[in-house]
């Protein structure tokens, strides 16, 4: 990915979510393109391809954007750009494959597919994970917890979602670091629970 291409791509990030406090800010954006690329060159993926998806992979997200939005933003933005029209597919196919919701535990069909995903979901787990949880539960106003009623809290996220990630992860590289992060995200857990019930 060009100098320009990525400047612009960042120019682009930075407008869609210059007021986003979900935690799918343009610090997200940038925290998945470096992490990408460092996997890109790990799997010796196509770095182009990589860098393209992972800059706009939540251009068209439906939980910010609403399902109808399609792949509106990084086809706009790809096009305004003059990338070919097969690598605009491709790149759409990629950003198609990454999404936990909708692609619940299949994997991506291709190598650099596995690289954006395993990068965006390890920015879902460890400290940042941890933190980008509560600022999204903030703004969708969830409550932090509740032993009565979980369902829909913040700490229930870890549960549904965040703790299962660690096994999904598609390359080597990918699984290391998130061994890590899923051990911080169990301490944290277990220092929250003995807290809250005034344990400690």
């Amino acid at each position: 990915m060009n100098h320009a291409l990525y400047d612009a791509a960042l120019v682009r990030i930075s407008e869609l979510f210059n007021s986003d406090a979900t935690g799918h800010d343009v610090h997200h954006t940038l925290r998945v393109y470096r992490m990408a690329m460092r996997l890109a060159e790990a799997e010796d993926a196509d770095r182009e391809l990589v860098g393209l998806a992972a800059m706009l992979h939540d251009a068209d997200d439906p939980k910010l954007f609403g399902p109808e939005n399609g792949l509106r933003n990084a086809r706009a933005f790809m096009a305004e750009h003059h990338v070919p029209a097969a690598k605009i597919e491709t790149v759409c196919t990629i950003i198609g494959e990454v999404s936990f919701s909708k692609n619940g535990s299949n994997r991506p069909s291709t190598i650099e597919g596995k690289v954006v995903q395993d990068a965006d979901r390890l920015d879902a787990i460890g400290a940042i994970g941890i933190a980008r949880t509560f600022a999204f539960g903030g703004n969708r106003g969830r409550a932090i917890h509740d032993p009565k009623d979980a369902e829909g809290t913040s700490i229930a996220h870890f549960h549904e979602k965040l703790l299962k990630l660690k096994d999904l992860m598609n390359t080597d590289e990918a699984k290391r670091i998130a061994e890590a992060r899923h051990r911080f995200m169990e301490e944290f857990l277990q220092e929250f629970e003995e807290e809250w019930n005034g344990i400690i």
